[in-house]
């Protein structure tokens, strides 16, 4: 006991030394600058319902060749969490979520706002996404070189039956049915195996184009599926102006009564959002949820929620940020993003040459702990944005949607063409553009492709790695606990939900 105790003391420590070198990191001129610029565009996405954070950190990966690896991530890192909050503006105050994560707050905050309560509701969800936001980043502090030096133990068995359950559980948690998401993570896998072999180096599926050699880059197909994808989507429709609730900057002080009525769901949707985000799926989305149900259950009076109730706000909006901050563990401490989002951040690393995993760091601890402090600096630039700012953010929505989608279109095409200066890039784009269209008309969701596509190459790898390990026989990994353990999981999430109709079916029969 006394042993592990000591361990844990001592981690705390170089946790707290990290982070005071993260924010000698943070606060030099470009990193400070990457983080302002990261935040104002995440919240400018949060608000233009349909983009999101995928689609934004891929349309700007390309812009970010000129910089560090370390600015690079702190920026996108950025607009990861800064969409989070500002999803949460226009759900409010015209009930048009910005963010998928956004879609609880809607119930009752524009139910506030009809009430004359905007001002309170958007108050209480930037104070709450802000100290969810900030105790998340804490957790993180602390988890993630716990789950790093853990993490050291690791061989490629492992890493296999984590990288594989990690897909697994993603397809039966993500929106859709779990069939559909096997097939998107089918589809992305697939994209995944395009190029050279890694053990004989002979080309695979490049249909003869050499190009091809180097495998599918990850910047075309994501422009393409969300950018590409949802200009034509939203070329269909014909929507006119929303009507915003205005609200003035005196109404965005919320009343004692509501401050004490708010404050306990964001902690407790903090505390929910982190644990969520380190499971594999749309950990922001699935938060969300799980706060507002939780906060229903526990309220004594559950009959106000859809009516207004200030605990259906704060709960899920503390959620989807803390949420950010979970999801950053295995992407940090193993390498291994479990959501969407945090797949780009990997590409993003990758495209920098940089290699992630438990190593990090201590081989690049600029950037583990100028991500971690950079976080802190970002929640507090949140909180000053989007309280004073919130009538000229939700005017955006105003700017005619042919302009938006324009510049969202050349934007695509440029940044697609700056990778690698590759004519073949664009027509992948395109493809990927009209594939998304598809998808998306057939109500398929497109995350899993970008994982499948982002972790093909990981979970190819540790596999051969691990048959040449046991001389090909495969059920020899089995005997290794850690995956043994995994593995189970893996199956049980996928057998479960088919038993329990059966048994439930049998207790209805004894019955």
């Amino acid at each position: 006991m006394s042993r592990f105790l000591g361990v844990s003391f001592s981690l705390n420590m170089d946790s707290i030394q990290g982070l005071a070198y993260g924010f000698g990191v943070a606060f030099s001129g470009p990193n400070l600058l990457a983080c302002l610029l990261g935040v104002l565009i995440g919240t400018l996405v949060g608000i233009l319902p349909g983009i999101g954070p995928i689609g934004a950190m891929a349309l700007l990966i390309p812009s970010t060749f000129a910089l560090g690896p370390t600015t690079a991530l702190i920026m996108l890192a950025g607009i990861y969490y800064g969409s989070m909050y500002g999803g949460s503006t226009t759900t409010i105050l015209i009930n048009v979520p910005g963010e998928a994560a956004s879609v609880v707050t809607a119930i009752d905050g524009y139910q506030m706002a009809r009430k004359g309560r905007g001002g309170a509701a958007l108050a209480v969800s930037a104070v709450g996404s802000f100290v969810a936001g900030t105790l998340g980043v804490v957790a993180l502090m602390f988890f993630a070189p716990l789950l790093a030096e853990a993490a050291l133990k690791f061989g490629p068995p492992e890493y296999f039956s984590l990288t594989l359950v990690g897909l697994i559980f993603l397809s039966q948690l993500g929106r859709g049915s779990a069939l559909r998401s096997f097939i998107m993570v089918g589809f992305g896998l697939l994209l995944g195996t395009v190029g050279m072999e890694p053990i004989s180096g002979l080309p695979r599926f490049t249909l003869g184009q050499l190009q091809l050699a180097q495998g599918v880059e990850l910047v075309p197909v994501a422009m393409g599926l969300y950018g590409i994808g949802e200009v034509l989507i939203i070329s269909e429709r014909i929507t006119g102006i929303p009507q915003m609730i205005k609200v003035k900057f005196r109404e965005l002080f919320p009343t004692v009564a509501e401050w004490k009525k708010a404050f306990p769901p964001m902690l407790r949707g903090g505390g929910v959002g982190f644990f969520i985000g380190l499971i594999p799926g749309p950990a922001a989305i699935i938060s969300t949820f799980a706060a507002y149900t939780l906060e229903k259950k526990i309220s004594k009076h559950p009959e106000e929620f859809g009516q207004g109730a200030i605990e259906g706000v704060a709960g899920p909006e503390a959620a989807n940020n803390s949420a950010t901050a979970g999801a950053m563990v295995p992407l940090l401490a193993l390498g291994i993003p479990f959501a969407p989002a945090t797949a780009m951040l990997l590409g993003a690393l990758i495209i920098h040459g940089v290699q992630p995993g438990p190593l990090l760091m201590t081989q690049k601890p600029e950037i583990f702990w100028g991500v971690v402090a950079s976080m802190y600096i970002g929640n507090v630039v949140l909180l000053i944005l989007n309280l004073p700012l919130v009538g000229i953010f939700a005017s955006i929505l105003r700017l005619p949607q042919h302009l938006l989608m324009g510049l969202i279109l050349l934007l695509c095409l440029v940044g697609t063409y700056s990778v690698n200066n590759s004519i073949l890039d664009i027509y992948i784009l395109i493809g990927m553009g009209v594939v998304g269209y598809i998808l998306r008309k057939l109500k398929f969701d497109l995350a899993p492709v970008i994982l499948g596509l982002v972790l093909g190459p990981m979970l190819e790898k540790t596999l051969r790695q691990s048959l040449f390990m046991c001389r090909g026989d495969i059920t020899s990994i089995l005997y290794r606990p850690i995956t043994a353990v995994l593995l189970s999981a893996g199956i049980a999430v996928i057998v479960l939900p088919h038993l329990l109709p059966l048994f439930r079916r049998k207790e209805k029969v004894s019955r």
